[in-house]
């Protein structure tokens, strides 16, 4: 399946909340999510039942829209995350949250996921001194993640270190001044802030 190329306020429209996927466009007033919080389309005001698969299909495409992640993908981190030890939906964020383009995101080296997507295609970054331009590279702990010296330079670059605005998480520590950061510990359910209820995507996926 193509990845979407639409608008993707209509993703968080469909969605009825915010996944801040525009960057600093979701945090004013002009948000489309703000002005008209209903469903895309012709029908998008309508009541509609929700059955159980509906609520559980929601959960998913919630994450799959939250990440940037194709269908495929998904299904491929819940077959590592279903034979890893411990909660099959922890897993699953975890190994979301430590994509590399998610790290660069919470890092505070783009203003959004999709942005942090292109900029680690555009080899901006490298991982433990390798260049890096894979966006769904699973990253471990221990790795650090840099800035090109390259790129340091860029205007792009010192604006977000200027006027920096990270997703601070306990499991990342950033050191803002040399353009890098380090991953510390593997992210805890109480650390990832999205709200989704992961439960309902195993159901969907287990049937």
């Amino acid at each position: 399946m193509a990845r979407y190329t639409g608008p993707v306020c209509r993703l968080c429209r469909r969605e009825g909340q915010k996944l801040y996927l525009k960057g600093d466009k979701c945090y004013i007033d002009k948000c489309p999510v703000s002005k008209r919080n209903y469903a895309p389309g012709q029908h998008g005001q309508s009541r509609k039942k929700d059955t159980e698969y509906g609520l559980q299909l929601r959960e998913k495409q919630k994450v799959r829209r939250f990440y940037g992640i194709q269908e495929s993908q998904m299904r491929s981190y819940f077959t590592m995350a279903d034979r890893m030890q411990g909660i099959t939906g922890e897993n699953l964020l975890k190994i979301l949250e430590l994509r590399l383009d998610n790290v660069v995101y919470r890092m505070g080296f783009a203003s959004s996921r999709p942005e942090a997507r292109q900029l680690v295609k555009h080899g901006h970054f490298k991982v433990n001194g390798h260049k890096a331009d894979i966006p769904s590279y699973i990253l471990s702990v221990g790795d650090v993640i840099e800035v090109k010296d390259k790129s340091k330079n860029s205007p792009k670059f010192k604006e977000l270190v200027e006027n920096h605005k990270g997703n601070a998480v306990r499991w990342l520590e950033v050191e803002l001044e040399e353009y890098k950061g380090r991953i510390v510990a593997e992210p805890a359910r109480e650390d990832i802030d999205i709200p989704i209820e992961e439960h309902m995507i195993v159901e969907l996926y287990s049937k």
